[in-house]
């Protein structure tokens, strides 16, 4: 069967319309993160532009930035959620790969700025990890845990 010019513009469509729902701020983990630090006393700041790679949470009184990395976006390396897309795999790697490379250096600049950076993966805030990888959070900000 043969596609025709109209099949492959409804499937850009769609597509288009997919990834426009993929959200770059407020997303459902980013939220999971602040409430349960907002919970325990931490006041921050969101996404502050004049820092490197646009920081997710910024604990100003801990010089601390927090980074909550969707496992697909940002190549988490050995995650189940870490799969690449079977189509159009010429594109993907390389954006995936570009995104693994600019947060690497992004937080290479923030250590030499002064912060502390704490990536949170999307993986860690399943329900059967989420309370212990968000209370490990809390030591590592607070300096009681490495």
């Amino acid at each position: 069967m043969m596609l025709s010019r109209e099949d492959f513009v409804s499937v850009d469509i769609k597509r288009s319309y997919i990834m426009s729902k993929i959200r770059k701020t407020n997303t459902k983990p980013e939220i999971l993160v602040r409430k349960y630090l907002y919970n325990r006393g931490f006041r921050y700041r969101l996404y502050r532009k004049d820092l490197p790679g646009n920081p997710d949470i910024i604990l100003t009184k801990y010089k601390t930035i927090i980074f909550v990395n969707g496992c697909f976006w940002h190549a988490h390396e050995g995650c189940k959620y870490n799969k690449m897309p079977k189509s159009r795999t010429e594109y993907w790697i390389p954006k995936i790969e570009n995104n693994a490379q600019r947060d690497i250096i992004n937080k290479e600049k923030l250590i030499l700025l002064g912060w502390r950076v704490f990536i949170i993966w999307e993986c860690a805030l399943k329900k059967q990890n989420m309370e212990e990888s968000l209370s490990k959070l809390v030591l590592k900000i607070t300096n009681q845990f490495e």
